[in-house]
């Protein structure tokens, strides 16, 4: 990433979830099939790459094992394009690969980031977001999606966005009509700092002129941070989007957001340097935000909701069961059909971790825990469903 300026941040005390989103148990299957070790050896590999600056034999090398990958997961060449650019008295190239939606073939979601360093071997800057858009189109490839996605790999970021300005005036709006985008969601410097916690993750918000596209940016933020709630253990914040591959996408009036690191940040030490290594970053948390992608991306896309768990079997407004009040604080009610008198809820929160459980009670105690996202789970002899639960 490109040394930020900004030192402003948005400070969002709390987070409301939209009422257009709500857990889809799909979406968690496919977000829990992130890989840790798929996560470690990217980002291991990433780095005995050496240092990828643009216009050298490294970055070339970069690019290549990124197309290997995509070959692996079983994409074919016809899903690619090599996209070859000169600017600034350098040559390189951008990778992108195309996965084409069954209704809306034409129309795009962007997931992006850049794989070019200097000074080091970017580990963190970028081959944590490198790491998770692979796992996002190895999880991803045979999962329809209504909206087509495009997999973007950029070059020359750091010497001020010249592959992503070279594709958006380019390839963007070198066709007529104009490439129709429906979000870019870029991720940056999302590897963390190995002395820190790393539990709450940056999500860029859009502030920029021109302003004509910042209030569906607005929207695109909000629920890019609602997924990251239902799909990952991460908390929220937001901070302004700025300085890397979505800024040329932005100015040229798309709806842009994405990921960037909390802890390191702006005064990430390591950043830049030849010490950009896996040793001072964290890929646990590269981990946890690869899930919040992968539930991202399902949504803006609009994946299948067929889930591979048997919660996606059961027809979900049939009145089968119902919490509330939702929003709750003390006492949280479930409404059940009358038909089935022998149940268990069982509440985790979005790790996984079980937190609560009880038996054929229609009013459970939550005074114990703590304000937050959880699901609730209820079973019973023949029918399981799985609900969000907000505890104030």
């Amino acid at each position: 990433m490109i040394k930020r300026t900004i030192l402003s941040f948005i400070l969002i005390a709390s987070v409301q979830l939209s009422k257009a989103q709500t857990f889809i148990q799909a979406y968690q299957d496919r977000a829990n099939q992130v890989s840790q070790t798929n996560i470690n050896t990217y980002l291991q590999e990433f780095e005995a790459l050496g240092v990828k600056r643009t216009g050298t034999t490294q970055n070339t090398n970069a690019f290549n094992w990124i197309k290997n990958k995509y070959t692996s997961f079983g994409y074919s060449t016809s899903d690619f394009f090599e996209h070859s650019w000169t600017a600034s008295g350098l040559s390189s190239k951008n990778f992108i690969v195309t996965k084409t939606g069954t209704l809306y073939p034409n129309k795009f979601v962007i997931v992006c980031g850049h794989f070019d360093s200097i000074n080091g071997p970017g580990t963190n800057d970028n081959g944590s977001g490198t790491s998770i858009i692979l796992e996002l189109a190895r999880i991803l490839k045979d999962v329809p999606t209504e909206y087509s996605i495009k997999f973007i790999h950029f070059s020359g970021e750091e010497q001020g966005l010249l592959g992503s300005s070279r594709y958006v005036s380019q390839i963007v709006n070198g066709t007529s009509p104009k490439m129709d985008i429906k979000v870019v969601v870029n991720l940056d410097q999302v590897g963390g700092l190995a002395t820190k916690a790393n539990t709450k993750l940056y999500h860029d918000k859009d502030q920029s002129s021109p302003s004509s596209n910042n209030a569906a940016a607005a929207i695109a933020v909000q629920e890019l941070a609602n997924c990251t709630l239902l799909y990952s253990p991460l908390a929220v914040d937001f901070d302004p989007a700025e300085s890397t591959d979505y800024v040329p996408f932005q100015q040229n009036g798309e709806i842009i957001t994405g990921y960037w690191e909390y802890e390191g940040g702006y005064n990430n030490p390591y950043v830049h340097t030849a010490n950009d290594l896996l040793v001072n970053m964290d890929p646990v948390y590269v981990f946890n935000i690869g899930k919040a992608a992968v539930g991202a991306l399902q949504h803006f896309a609009v994946a299948s909701k067929t889930s591979l768990d048997a919660d996606d079997t059961v027809t979900k407004t049939s009145g089968f069961v119902e919490f509330y009040p939702n929003p709750a604080s003390r006492v949280l009610n479930l409404k059940i059909d009358n038909n089935i008198k022998t149940f268990k809820v069982e509440i985790t929160d979005l790790s996984g971790k079980h937190i609560l459980n009880s038996e054929n009670q229609l009013r459970i105690d939550i005074t114990s825990l703590k304000p937050g996202v959880y699901l609730a789970r209820v079973i019973s002899a023949d029918q399981q469903s799985t609900r969000k639960i907000i505890v104030q």
